[in-house]
This record gives structure tokens, C-alpha cells and sequence, in this order.
């Protein structure tokens, strides 16, 4: 059964559209299907496209390759262009952002690393993600989320204008991933250690961070630089990426092992005379 595109009726008048919120992540592309098994309406597919700076993207390269793949393939199959949204401050560009010199926390300094679990929570979904996904959706808009039929717990976030049709086919995580599979949409994120989302998110894994490192050092150099320059630290805990760029480092000299079970901080303050293993 084909999607019911209704592009057509859009010039006429104003009218409820129904957008697809697109991440790229298996959930996200599974709506396809779910949508054309349902015979639901989808006018447009929107994406929003995060900048780390003016030049470089906030996703790392095999994820910016596996977009520009997946938006061929629902073009040719769905007849929708994926519409990539961006805001207009990039990640750097509110990193930077001084703060009001009357604000309770580091007033006048600039904003730094975003706090993960700080008064009034992180700002980057609200100035560098949000403000794009706002600027698509008017009153009336029915929006389709990539939320599984076995994710309970993120059932509040539907509504009457905010739908699943995952949940409406009883599409589990696990189907998901096999439809993707199927219809060649799926993300390398599965397949390889590289992360979804933005690389230089403060929630990665230490595995993430380590990968990062090793793998994109030009990356790694620009984490650094905004570390040295954050009024506050990278995790709420104290830590910083300077920390870890130390315990990466003693991990390459063999020095401690590579073992995130075992490892503890006060590894990298203690006297060397023997090696952790």
C-alpha cells in the first residue's frame, strides 16, 4: 500500500499536514513502513541538521554518507524529499555565547560545555536542536515519532497531534531493525562503534570518547580547545575531556588497562611504580 502524499492539496490551502521527524535511527525510518502498512498521510519528512561549526557538521562522516544514501532511497521510493532543517547558531556559536553578567552561575563568562543534569538542564537541545524542529510544525500539524511498540516508558510523549505509528503496528526496536535491514536504511551506528547523534555530545560513552579520539583526532583537537576555554567542566562529576584525553593516553602506554570495569580516576593521581595489571 503506497503513502498517501498529499502535496497537492498543500497549494491549494492551508491544511493539518503530516510531518515525519526524521533522526535517521532505525525507529525513525521504520515509520516509513509503518505509515504505508497504517495507509496514514505523510506530506513531509523533516530532519534537524545540528552544526558543530560553520563548516563541520555535527555528525560524524559515516553518518553524514549513510544520510545522503537513505534521503536517495526514500526520494525514490516514497517520492518525498527530505527537508534538513538547521538552526541558525551552531554548537560552537553558543558554546561561546557570554552569559548575562547577572546570571547566578559564572555570570558574564561564556557558556561552555553543557551542563548534563545542571539547573534548567542542557542547552543544547533548546538553542542548537529545537529551534529548527519549531520553526516545522504549525497548529494542527500531526507529527509522527519513532517511538517502538516496546518502549513503554516514552508513551507520555504521544498525543493526539504527536503519533507513533510503531505503536499502531505493534512494531517492537528489534522489528524496526529488521525492516531497516530490509529496505538497505540501516544506519551504520548498528553495525560499527561509531555513535549516533552529535560527537561532541557530553552523554557519549567513555568507549565513544576513546573511539573519537582515536579516530578523528582533528575532532578530538576542537574538544579539546573548548575544553581549555569551558568555565565548566565536561561531566557534571568534575571530570574534564583533558581527564580523559590523559586516561586514553596512559591506556596507549600501556600504563593502565583499557578496561572501563575496572578502571577508577584515582589511577591517573596515584605513583606509577607498577603498571595497573
Amino acid at each position: 500500500m503506497a503513502i498517501k502524499h498529499t502535496a497537492a492539496r498543500r497549494r491549494e490551502k492551508p491544511m493539518p499536514e503530516h510531518i515525519l521527524s526524521l533522526s535517521y535511527g532505525k525507529d525513525s525510518l521504520a515509520c516509513l513502513g509503518a505509515i504505508e502498512e497504517l495507509g496514514w498521510p505523510l506530506d513531509r519528512i523533516v530532519h534537524a541538521e545540528v552544526q558543530a561549526t560553520d563548516t563541520i557538521p555535527a555528525d560524524l562522516p559515516p553518518m553524514v554518507e549513510f544520510k545522503s544514501k537513505a534521503d536517495k532511497i526514500i526520494k525514490e521510493r516514497w517520492g518525498i524529499e527530505v527537508e534538513h532543517i538547521r538552526c541558525r547558531n551552531t554548537y560552537q556559536d553558543m558554546f561561546y555565547r557570554r552569559k548575562s553578567i547577572r546570571a547566578k552561575r559564572n555570570p558574564g563568562k561564556i557558556r561552555g560545555w553543557p551542563m548534563r543534569g545542571g539547573p534548567g538542564g542542557a542547552w543544547c537541545q533548546g538553542d542548537v536542536k529545537m529551534p529548527a524542529l519549531r520553526k516545522i510544525k504549525k497548529h494542527g500539524d500531526v507529527i509522527y515519532l519513532g517511538i517502538a511498540s516496546d518502549e513503554p516508558n516514552r508513551f507520555h510523549s504521544l498525543s493526539d497531534t504527536k503519533k507513533s505509528p510503531l505503536v499502531e503496528v505493534g512494531w517492537t526496536e528489534e522489528d524496526c531493525r529488521k525492516w531497516c535491514e530490509k529496505n538497505d536504511l540501516l544506519s551504520p551506528i548498528y553495525t560499527t562503534a561509531t555513535r549516533g547523534g552529535c560527537w561532541c555530545c557530553h552523554n557519549q560513552s567513555v568507549g565513544q570518547l576513546r573511539l573519537l579520539r582515536k579516530s578523528y583526532p582533528d575532532l578530538w583537537a576542537l574538544m579539546l580547545k573548548w575544553d581549555s576555554d569551558s568555565p565548566v567542566t565536561f561531566h557534571t562529576n568534575g571530570h574534564t575531556v583533558h581527564d580523559f584525553d590523559r586516561r586514553f593516553q596512559m591506556e596507549d602506554d600501556g600504563l593502565i588497562y583499557q578496561d572501563d570495569k575496572i578502571f577508577r580516576w584515582s589511577m591517573l593521581n596515584e605513583e606509577l611504580n607498577y603498571r595497573w595489571f
